[in-house]
């Protein structure tokens, strides 16, 4: 008996222990969430505005002379997944990485990685990767998405890849996310996906192709950090919520053990009691 309440105690312990590092975490997301939500509503409006001006681009405007509203030769798809620096965040990592095996399945495809899991998990897979350099999210810069939007721009021009695709993770709410992919080129897969709203021819100066030569690497960088800033603060508060539940469920284990530690003390307790007793009676 003695046995096994020094086992349930040292349980306790290490339950206690687990218990305050996943309220650390709890905390340290928190404090990192107030920012990163504060980042993620001012570049909304800047993210939603540049896609529907992209959008409406496209389906104002007939001429193909710019490699970026035309469809190439090149079947391959480009995925550039957003995911975290790290886990503990519940299904965050996991439900976008579902999301793109979905997406992908039958496909030739290669992706652009960003964050540490993401690019851990393509190369686990043995796929395609454009490039491995933006490794970890938390120390991106509007910069970096820059640098990424050349990468993709010319691979597009070369023909390498025929189709760009964003797949991020939404921050709906703090008990919200989802992961979404949106298709950013060729500015003709717009249309498709709106031929009922197409408008009038609209004029360029000097010319649409010239045009969109110069503003398609600033909406792909525009878009690109846009989704950055969403999935920092969906990461965020996934683990926030998950840290907030594992201490839960800590507090709950302990006060289980705490209940099987007492009842097993008193059972010693009674036992050498009536064995007192039992010795007594004999003499």
């Amino acid at each position: 008996m003695a046995t096994n309440m020094k086992a349930v105690k040292m349980r306790i312990k290490s339950v206690q222990n687990t218990m305050q590092i996943t309220k650390a975490m709890e905390l340290v997301a928190s404090s990192k969430l107030k920012k990163a939500k504060d980042r993620a509503d001012n570049a909304r409006p800047y993210f939603k505005e540049l896609y529907s001006t992209l959008e409406e681009i496209a389906l104002g405007n007939n001429d193909l002379t710019s490699v970026f509203a035309k469809d190439n030769k090149s079947k391959i798809n480009c995925y550039v997944v957003i995911a975290g620096d790290r886990g503990l965040a519940g299904g965050y990592n996991a439900n976008l990485f579902k999301l793109i095996e979905q997406e992908t399945k039958g496909k030739d495809f290669v992706v652009l990685p960003i964050g540490k899991k993401a690019v851990e998990y393509f190369n686990k897979k043995c796929c395609k990767i454009l490039t491995s350099e933006f490794t970890y999210v938390a120390n991106l810069s509007v910069a970096d998405c820059f640098e990424m939007a050349n990468i993709l721009s010319t691979a597009y021009k070369k023909g390498e890849i025929g189709k760009i695709s964003l797949c991020y993770t939404a921050f709906k709410s703090m008990l919200s996310q989802s992961p979404e992919i949106n298709k950013l080129l060729p500015l003709s897969d717009l249309r498709k996906d709106n031929e009922n709203k197409v408008k009038n021819i609209i004029s360029y100066d000097p010319s649409a192709g010239e045009v969109f030569d110069a503003i398609v690497p600033e909406y792909l960088s525009g878009v690109i950090y846009g989704g950055i800033c969403e999935s920092t603060a969906s990461e965020l508060a996934a683990r926030r919520n998950a840290m907030e539940s594992a201490t839960s469920n800590a507090e709950e284990m302990i006060e289980q053990l705490n209940l099987y530690y007492n009842r097993a003390r008193q059972s010693s307790i009674t036992q050498e009691i009536t064995e007192i007793v039992g010795g007594a009676e004999c003499l």
